[in-house]
């Protein structure tokens, strides 16, 4: 079945970026022979090298598959949208068809962005959520996602709902007209392409989703704009996301303020973990010397 790529390929490849592994394996050099005779250490370099370039060829055949798929979803995406069968709404005009029209709004987020902001009235069905468990793939994933990148950015390991679509036909039939939003835009289009395949017929996509909304185009519920809602990590916590950038513009030296005096907060948090670790290091030498 063509949506089986669908469902999950494009979100990965999504965080090939973010997720590229930055690993350095052995260099040539840890495989010249020893004068003596190769000794079970140097035997075990050798290994331990010809299995780390293997794992780097897996990956790197890995990401180039996903990319491709992630190619082909564009396409029938784009194929979607130019032959009328998913319709094309800025947000502006989506806040006008949920007034004017009593459309639908489908949010298709992750709860990490959802609960953050929401516009009122919208329904929320994710097509990927934050993966809540804690068996040993799952783990290997979110180790994983954190070390490449996930302490920077914030992004949470994500899973395919598979239930999505019954979720969604347990709330709306297919002659519903559903207007279909997620954060950046993308998203929403795979849902969009479930959606029509599985014989909704009046679908609108907000292209740029929520984040590309200004001002009033959306009436938002929940604790931040809607442009906030996506970041997450250190990278928000130090204000070096572009939203906060755009955000900082707007409300001036107050707002910058407050992300200066983390940082140097974090940077005297920094400094007295250094300062206590060599104390006890200190410490320790002395107790071995007694």
């Amino acid at each position: 079945m063509e949506t089986l790529n669908l469902q999950f390929s494009p979100i990965n490849a999504l965080n090939l970026a973010r997720r590229r592994r930055r690993c350095n394996y052995l260099s040539g050099s840890a495989l010249i022979p020893i004068p003596t005779g190769p000794s079970f250490l140097s035997l075990r370099i050798r290994q331990n090298c010809r299995g780390g370039t293997r794992m780097q060829v897996v990956e790197e055949e890995y990401e180039v598959k996903q990319m491709k798929d992630m190619a082909a979803a564009r396409k029938r995406w784009e194929a979607l949208v130019r032959d009328g069968k998913v319709k094309v709404l800025t947000p502006k005009e989506a806040g006008y068809a949920i007034q004017l029209s009593n459309k639908t709004l489908l949010d298709v987020r992750p709860s990490n962005e959802r609960k953050k902001a929401w516009v009122k009235g919208s329904t929320w069905v994710p097509i990927f959520d934050v993966d809540e468990n804690l068996d040993a793939g799952t783990l290997s994933r979110k180790i994983t996602g954190f070390m490449m990148g996930g302490w920077w950015s914030g992004i949470p390991t994500l899973s395919y709902d598979k239930q999505f679509l019954s979720k969604v036909a347990e709330k709306f039939s297919k002659d519903t007209d559903l207007i279909v939003t997620c954060q950046k835009g993308l998203r929403s289009l795979a849902a969009c392409e479930l959606l029509h395949n599985a014989g909704y017929e009046n679908i609108f996509w907000v292209q740029g989703g929520l984040e590309a909304a200004e001002g009033e185009d959306l009436e938002r519920e929940g604790p931040q704009p809607f442009k906030l809602a996506g970041i997450g990590g250190l990278s928000e916590f130090l204000g070096w996301t572009d939203p906060q950038r755009a955000q900082a513009a707007k409300e001036g030296w107050g707002y910058r303020l407050v992300f200066s005096a983390r940082l140097v907060g974090l940077f005297l948090v920094a400094d007295a973990l250094f300062i206590g670790a060599q104390q006890a290091g200190h410490y320790l030498q002395d107790l071995r010397s007694h």
